[in-house]
């Protein structure tokens, strides 16, 4: 495939992810084919939609040209084929199963071109592991979207053990079309670099709070105006430089050896899902939430993170 040439993008799955996936890219003036199996789930996209562009015209993240392309050129398809006819770019984001997604890939394969890529949002299924089931494993790769993705700018490309170079310059060419970052993932490891990162913190976290050193409002008190502050903007290695390496190598050589290495799942989380307490979806996790208040707390942190974006933007 030509680099830049992607004019039409079929996304799989409009529950969590697709729809803010199909809403940027059609806002780029792409067109987008959003299906799902489920008409109620295709009706609520439709509506996230809506709400997404809503978000980002308030915030001045997009133009009123760009929110009327999207809308103008984003479908939604109950229709398998429909959505994958003619399209150059294949997104899945459908759930996080191995079986559902090589089920998918082997299907997909059917209905496509030999020239389109088929993409996975998977958050740390290894891209190799996915691929073995199609004929043309080359066109397969990660494209790895953080959610909020219609506000955080950064999306993994991860190449597979057969991934060709063409897929992988032809993701990072759109990638920076929708005017967003590419990282490059170069060895396909599970979980890739940003759940990998995430996961150990979130892992210490809960190590923390099982072992009663503090409360989780106090933990995330310190992720938030500690650890996350400074990284938003200096990252982890480079904070290592500023620190001194002679510093971090004397606090690590006694440090290490006492951090959470359990490969369980945290005793606090498996009692909690134990009960159903799932979290915010469930009105109940790691904190409590009254069901009339989630709409403005979730409007909350849409408008913070909005707002860390732009100051991050004009900084650089």
């Amino acid at each position: 495939m030509p680099e830049n040439d992607t004019q039409i993008v079929a996304v799989v799955g409009a529950g969590t992810m697709g729809p803010g996936v199909a809403a940027t890219i059609a806002s780029r003036g792409i067109k987008v084919r959003l299906y799902d199996i489920k008409p109620e789930v295709l009706d609520r996209a439709r509506g996230t939609v809506e709400t997404t562009y809503e978000t980002l015209l308030g915030a001045g993240f997009l133009t009123q040209d760009q929110a009327a392309r999207g809308k103008e050129g984003l479908t939604f398809t109950l229709d398998e084929k429909e959505a994958m006819e003619g399209a150059d770019f294949v997104i899945e984001t459908i759930p996080e199963d191995l079986e559902i997604k090589q089920s998918f890939l082997r299907q997909a394969e059917q209905l496509v071109s030999e020239k389109t890529i088929l993409a996975s949002n998977t958050s740390g299924i290894p891209i190799t592991k996915l691929s073995e089931v199609c004929r043309q494993p080359g066109r397969v790769i990660g494209m790895h979207w953080s959610n909020p993705p219609f506000i955080i700018p950064v999306i993994e490309v991860i190449r597979g053990a057969k991934t060709d170079d063409a897929t992988v310059k032809a993701t990072r060419e759109l990638v920076k079309r929708l005017d967003m970052i590419p990282v490059d993932v170069l060895r396909d490891v599970p979980g890739f670099v940003e759940n990998r990162i995430l996961y150990a913190i979130m892992r210490e976290a809960l190590h923390l709070l099982d072992q009663k050193v503090a409360s989780a409002e106090d933990i995330d008190a310190i992720v938030k105006w500690g650890i996350g502050y400074k990284l938003s903007v200096i990252g982890p290695l480079e904070l290592l430089d500023v620190a001194g390496l002679d510093i971090y190598h004397s606090v690590a050589s006694y440090l290490n050896a006492d951090l959470n290495a359990s490969s369980e799942v945290s005793p606090i989380i498996r009692d909690k899902v134990a009960k159903g307490e799932l979290g915010i979806k469930t009105g109940k996790g790691l904190f409590e939430y009254q069901s009339d208040e989630i709409p403005a707390l979730m409007k909350r942190r849409m408008r913070l993170l909005l707002n860390a974006k732009r100051a991050l933007t004009e900084g650089e």
